[in-house]
């Protein structure tokens, strides 16, 4: 019993002596050291404050991908059509765009001096195959936080009848 008892005090003993020794460091608050693993790619050197947003960047020469290729305005509004336009624009559109301040779509006035007409029509008839393949319309959908243009299925008269309303707002 007296060699057991030896034993197990001899045991403890080298137990506490190989533990002992090591003083831990305690570190005031707390840390997280992370190493950069392979797959991160490094940040980017262009700035993206080089570009102006899509909203703002003007393009009158871009016609957009749609059934309208050409398009003459005349000089003077058309007041009648204006005001359909108006009532076709609170109709379909007024739930995502808003005049004068960026909503879940940006804002149509003065939207002719940023884009061409033959654009506006083709976003408004075919936002779908804009948003495809226009490069611009491809911008606004990134920088409207991936809303898309919903296609309201107006005709071309309507389209129309809203760009003559566009053209009122400035």
């Amino acid at each position: 019993m007296k060699i057991v008892l030896k034993v197990i005090t001899l045991f403890f003993s080298i137990v506490i002596i190989s533990c002992g020794g090591k003083e831990e460091k305690k570190k005031e608050g707390f840390s997280v050291d992370r190493q950069k693993t392979p797959t991160e790619k490094p940040a980017e050197t262009t700035s993206t404050a080089d570009v102006a947003p899509a909203s703002t960047r003007i393009d009158l020469s871009n016609k957009g991908v749609g059934p309208i290729t050409s398009l003459t305005l005349p000089a003077e509004i058309d007041e009648a059509l204006a005001k359909k336009g108006e009532e076709t624009y609170n109709q379909m559109c007024l739930a995502c765009h808003r005049v004068g301040k960026k909503f879940i779509g940006p804002a149509p006035n003065n939207i002719l001096e940023r884009r061409s007409p033959e654009w506006v029509m083709n976003m408004i008839l075919n936002p779908e195959g804009m948003v495809k393949e226009d490069p611009l319309a491809k911008d606004l959908l990134t920088e409207f936080n991936g809303a898309p243009m919903a296609n309201q299925g107006l005709t071309e008269e309507q389209a129309r009848s809203v760009l003559e309303f566009f053209r009122t707002l400035k």
